[in-house]
């Protein structure tokens, strides 16, 4: 049972049948009690859909089951399987289950365990995990099946993690690390499993990895906090604070902890501590707390080095830091504020810095020398014998840094500063980011009082999210409460609103964000102060070099150094390769420092919104012809249409947040010319709900804009989304809007688009001959207006027409001349289209040589532009004009194809999914069935059937319903 259900006798392999009948023997020998009823078994084996013979059909399975297993002679009373009253049973006597094995082999490992007895335990757990050969009841149908393979299987688990807690225990981490691996490798292994991760951290310990095991928690914190929004549980937290802690005997039982134990050191001659005091609680920065404090090499001096952004805790961090690591270095612990940020500007000279050190050492003022190398030179004489670790703060340059490390072996320098020291060689890096929305909370609720912040969680969390998890501003704001107990939570935040006032509220005695991230400011080059005040005015979080660019006047490489020394001076986030983004609070100071220069801003924000309609425009399957008003793209930085696309891509989910900037600044025009250029985008992507969002946000502002074509434009693009999504009345309401619109107003393109819509409106609700007017007037108007992507796609649909009307002359006339339009505008997409449409209707007239010629040309126009929808659709058919030649096996295989471009597509952003996956199921149930293949024609066909939406399909019900009748008829 502990892998694919076999049977011996005396050595001999024995024939147990297919695999239904193997499932009936499982639930036999595995249920529990001494009667398993005929009912238990229907419903364990065949599940919700029985066989229509009921319990009838039993006998045939237990018949040749008593036959393979019996022995010669045994006769219904000596049989293995026994029948009673309503059911079976089978009798054990004289049978070896792998499954009662694995049970006796379990109980001596716990046992042994319990007893103190490691050494046997592992060996009792590796025999019992010997005992499984694969996936316990692999192939065996019905729900009881299941759910015992998924119980052995979480029992296999179980045991692996037992065993590899006693190779922990017996200080064999190395290899319980390895067998952890291979564990984590199963495709079957659990992402979340909390215990494995609990298991590889006492083994990194174990293993003298301290600092990867730390890594290893931070890493299941991310996933389960970032995917499942839940932090680790206790086991895992209890775990994660032994190894902060280096406790041995929890981590690795008392035995390794007392070997592994230290000879006692002697204590310490002297020792010089100039640390200063370790103020205010340290939150959230547990995982940065065990990168500095890691064990370093005893035979070098080790550099770390913590940068980030002002404000964001670096100097606590390291006091507390070099705090718990005093105790390793005998010789002192010293402290130096370099002041590279100093409000009164008075930077420390390495002269004056290196004359502190060594009389902190001993050196007496006469010893001291005046020049800088002497000074150099004496330092590291005077350090050569001594184990220091010194604390450089608020340093400003790698340079700065050079001539104050100590020669001591052992030593290490600490280093923090804003700026990231890319000329400073070091052991180890932390770049320390704001605190997380529940560290944030944390910090607030203790400065608070945890009684006060819960009288008002929600506006503790609001506090947390416009702090922006910035330590400095959440104590700031912490301070301003304690000094006002008679202000709410929920008042401060009223008073940090709009991002005038939330800077200018962060302000407690001589603290101050906006004061601290001015100081960063001031030291920037101007070319630098300039990029960085323009950030401020990006209408998206995250950005590019190109959009840095397109607002500086600059190339897009002079941008991207611009940002790259903001990341270096902790100003700027990099998200990923190519993204940037500033912290909230900092983006509010470089937005005023941006609009204290008026013309500068206004050229800036003109230039980006413009860079979002060129990109919009130029990716649209509309063309060239299609935007006849507003600015028009060129010298775009984009090399065409797909390259455009790709940029909007990185923008993700940003792109309706630029619509709503340009209205915000007043832009009327701009935020309806780029919810129009998005609006094919957004649909051939499957991203309707965006496109919606951005076309309300325009459309509420329309009358606003100086284009009067606007007005009718946006309608007709509600109405495309509409038709796409199904929505077939709502299209034809919006569509009827824009011609009353563009007629009163002359607009001739408009109308001929919102005509095509309600030609593809009446097409879809069944009125395939009213569509036919509108259609007809819609290309006469697209052909005098030159607008090729519009006369393609209105005889598209007037064909469709005709080809639902059995028209098949006039279908393909329409899909011809769709294709010569299609071509001249140069979008594959379009082209793909009008080549599917013609291939359809030869594929219904027979002509399956003409349709696959025209199939596989739209198929690679499909992939080309990376339309899943369509690509499926072509595949589906150009598999079905094989099956109409005979070509069975290729016909199987591109329906196969299609259903792997129809898994990427997602239910909930493209209303055809289930449509989609009945026609490709009939199709292949079909193919099947013409090739013999009845039991697989019959499950396609039941799958096509068993789909959520299928009910609201009725035409490809219909045909599943039919091809199951047919197989059951074979």
């Amino acid at each position: 049972m502990l892998g694919p259900v076999r049977a011996w006798r005396d050595g001999t392999p024995l024939d147990l049948g297919p695999v239904r009948r193997q499932a009936v023997l499982a639930s036999l020998m595995l249920r529990p009690g001494p009667l398993v009823s005929q009912e238990q078994l229907l419903v364990g084996v065949w599940g919700a859909q029985p066989p229509r013979s009921g319990r009838r059909v039993l006998p045939s399975y237990v018949y040749p089951l008593r036959k393979a297993l019996d022995a010669e002679g045994a006769g219904r009373t000596g049989s293995v399987i026994r029948s009673g009253r309503g059911g079976y049973s089978f009798v054990s006597d004289g049978v070896r289950l792998d499954v009662t094995e694995l049970a006796e082999r379990v109980g001596e490992a716990q046992r042994a365990r319990a007893s103190g007895d490691l050494a046997t335990a592992m060996d009792r757990f590796t025999e019992a995990l010997t005992l499984f050969r694969g996936e316990p009841l692999a192939g065996l149908p019905g729900p009881f099946a299941q759910g015992e393979r998924q119980r052995l299987s979480q029992r296999q688990r179980t045991l692996q993690q037992e065993r590899l807690e006693c190779l922990v225990l017996l200080g064999r981490s190395a290899d319980a690390l390895d067998d952890l691996a291979a564990v984590s490798a199963l495709p079957e292994s659990d992402p979340y499993d909390e215990s494995l991760t609990a298991l590889r951290m006492r083994a990194l310990y174990g293993s003298g990895r301290q600092v990867a095991a730390l890594s290893a928690y931070e890493d299941m914190r991310e996933r389960l906090r970032d995917q499942l929004g839940v932090d680790p549980g206790e086991q895992l937290r209890r775990v994660h604070q032994a190894v902060l802690r280096r406790d041995d005997e929890q981590l690795l039982g008392p035995a390794v902890a007392r070997s592994a134990a230290p000879p006692d050191r002697p204590r310490p001659r002297r020792a010089v501590n100039e640390l200063p005091g370790d103020t205010g609680r340290l939150i959230g920065r547990e995982r940065e707390l065990a990168l500095l404090t890691a064990s370093s090499p005893p035979e070098s001096v080790s550099i770390v080095a913590v940068d980030g952004t002002a404000g964001v805790g670096k100097t606590a961090l390291v006091v507390h830091a070099a705090g718990a690591l005093r105790v390793h270095y005998p010789d002192g612990c010293l402290f130096v504020d370099l002041r590279a940020h100093s409000t009164g500007g008075q930077r420390q000279p390495p002269q004056r810095v290196l004359r502190r050190l060594l009389r902190s050492v001993g050196a007496a003022d006469s010893e001291v020398p005046d020049d800088l190398d002497e000074l150099t030179a004496a330092w590291r004489a005077a350090t050569s014998s001594l184990r220091l670790l010194l604390v450089l703060d608020d340093v400003l340059s790698a340079q700065q840094i050079r001539p104050l490390v100590p020669a001591g072996p052992g030593s290490m320098v600490m280093v923090a500063g804003r700026r990231r020291l890319a000329g400073l060689d070091t052991d180890r890096r932390v770049t320390l980011e704001p605190l997380e929305t529940g560290d944030g909370l944390s910090l607030l609720r203790h400065i608070v009082g945890e009684e006060r912040a819960d009288r008002e969680p929600e506006a503790t969390r609001e506090l947390v999210r416009l702090c922006d998890g910035l330590p400095l501003a959440l104590r700031i704001a912490g301070a301003r409460l304690q000094t006002r107990p008679a202000w709410t939570l929920a008042y401060l935040v009223d008073r940090m609103a709009g991002d005038e006032r939330r800077l200018g509220e962060l302000s407690a005695g001589d603290r101050s964000v906006e004061a601290t991230f001015r100081l960063s400011y001031d030291q920037l080059a101007p070319a630098q102060q300039r990029g960085f005040r323009t950030l401020g005015l990006s209408p998206t979080v995250e950005f590019d070099p190109l959009t840095s660019a397109a607002m500086l006047g600059c190339s897009s490489r002079d941008a991207e150094q611009t940002l790259e020394s903001l990341v270096d001076a902790s100003l700027l986030q990099q998200t990923r390769p190519g993204r940037y983004r500033l912290h909230d609070l900092v983006r509010v100071h470089a937005r005023r420092l941006a609009e204290a220069a008026p013309a500068e801003a206004g050229a800036a924000r003109t230039a980006v919104l413009r860079l979002y309609l060129d990109a919009g425009r130029i990716t649209s399957d509309w063309g060239e012809g299609g935007f006849p008003t507003g600015p028009q793209p060129a010298g775009a930085p984009f090399a065409d249409w797909k390259d455009a696309g790709g940029w909007l891509d990185a923008a993700s989910g940003e792109l309706v947040d630029v619509v709503g900037h340009a209205v915000a600044l007043g832009e009327a025009d701009y935020a309806c010319w780029i919810a129009e250029a998005l609006s094919d985008y957004f649909v051939r992507r499957g991203r309707y709900h965006e496109c919606r969002t951005a076309l309300e946000i325009a459309l509420a502002h329309a009358d606003e804009a100086t284009d009067r074509r606007m007005a009718p434009a946006l309608r007709n693009c509600m109405g495309i989304t509409d038709i796409y999504q199904g929505r077939i009345l709502q299209g034809h309401a919006w569509f009827t809007e824009a011609l009353h619109l563009s007629r009163h107003r002359a607009d001739r393109r408009e109308e001929a688009r919102a005509l095509a819509g309600l030609g593809a409106a009446d097409l879809n609700s069944g009125r395939a001959e009213r569509a036919i007017p509108c259609l007809t007037e819609a290309v006469e108007l697209a052909q005098r207006l030159d607008d090729h992507w519009l006369a393609a796609m209105g005889l598209c649909v007037l064909g469709a027409v005709h080809h639902s009307q059995r028209r098949c002359e006039e279908a393909l006339a329409c899909f011809a001349a769709a294709r010569a339009h299609a071509e001249t505008n140069g979008r594959p997409r379009m082209i793909s289209m009008a080549l599917g449409n013609a291939a359809g209707v030869h594929l219904d007239l027979g002509q399956y040589g003409e349709a696959k010629i025209l199939y596989r040309h739209a198929a690679d126009l499909a992939q080309r532009v990376g339309d899943v929808l369509m690509h499926a659709i072509v595949l589906t058919r150009l598999g079905a004009a094989e099956h109409g030649e005979g070509n069975l096996s290729a016909a199987a295989a591109l329906h196969h194809q299609a259903l792997s471009q129809h898994r990427t597509l997602s239910p909930l952003t493209e209303p055809n999914c289930d449509r989609l996956e009945m026609d490709i199921r009939y199709r292949l149930g079909r193919t099947y069935s013409a090739a013999g293949r009845v039991a697989e024609a019959r499950e396609q066909f039941r799958t096509a059937l068993a789909l959520p939406g299928a009910d609201e399909h009725p035409e490809e019900r219909a045909l599943a319903i039919a091809g199951l009748k047919e197989c059951k008829d074979c």
